[in-house]
């Protein structure tokens, strides 16, 4: 190499970003008119087979995701976060479903004992810091769950709030993985009018007011003419737990 010639560095990292984008791209042009049961198919067994989870709150809708998970492979790792805050039908349900629809591999993820020993002893955390809470109890066990995948499915919806209204069908999240949105283009309607088609076992908390059930201390019923996610931290201007976050690559890497 001459005195004037410059070296051009092209580190490891920056070279993922633009392989995982590429990747993207090549996805959205192949599938990125797909939806539900179609788009998990091809997810599931051709582009990341034995290297993608589902997650599952085993809310109020989950089961219609669920149920497309399992007409296409029942032993599909669904991750479950169990955060020591749940209602008692959260759990009760999540048997149900599971029994209902013969999933083989649910797995509870659960925080960390260090954590809650740190910093959520005595188990009020939620009460002096909501963010911090959902940190401990559902982000950094989850994110240490996701290590052994490459993509994972969500059952976020664009109509559930302003902030999820631009979804996609495939994005890469914060942290480079894939994540697979199936039922990012349906409606509410559209949601209600397939679970009543699958024949699906209701939460016990749906008819009492929950159409999005979190955990129990920072979940309220909603009123009539409101928001169906306006009962989740009601009245703290909080409307995600923290697990997704921007699904922008560019925002770590660039």
């Amino acid at each position: 190499m001459s005195a004037t010639s410059t070296a051009v560095s092209f580190s490891p990292l920056n070279a993922a970003s633009s392989d995982k984008e590429a990747r993207l791209q090549e996805l959205m042009q192949r599938y990125g008119k797909f939806e539900g049961q179609a788009l998990l198919e091809v997810m599931l067994k051709e582009e990341f087979p034995a290297k993608i989870a589902i997650s599952s709150s085993f809310g109020a809708e989950a089961a219609v995701l669920l149920k497309l998970v399992s007409e296409v492979d029942k032993t599909t790792p669904v991750l479950f976060i169990d955060t020591g805050h749940l209602f008692e039908e959260t759990i009760q349900y999540k048997s149900t479903i599971e029994e209902h629809l013969g999933l083989s591999n649910i797995i509870t993820v659960q925080p960390e004992q260090i954590h809650l020993d740190n910093a959520d002893r005595d188990a009020t955390l939620y009460q002096r810091d909501t963010d911090y809470c959902c940190h401990i109890r559902k982000v950094l066990p989850f994110e240490k769950a996701l290590g052994p995948y490459d993509a994972w499915v969500s059952g976020r919806k664009r109509f559930q709030n302003s902030e999820r209204a631009k979804l996609q069908g495939i994005e890469l999240d914060h942290d480079g993985r894939f994540k697979i949105n199936p039922l990012y283009n349906w409606d509410y309607e559209t949601v209600v009018s397939q679970f009543k088609m699958m024949n699906l076992p209701k939460h016990p908390l749906v008819d009492k007011g929950y159409p999005s059930i979190g955990c129990g201390p920072c979940t309220r019923a909603v009123k009539d003419g409101e928001d169906q996610r306006a009962g989740r931290w009601s009245g703290q201007g909080k409307t995600e737990c923290g697990i997704h976050k921007s699904p922008s690559f560019e925002a770590i890497y660039i």
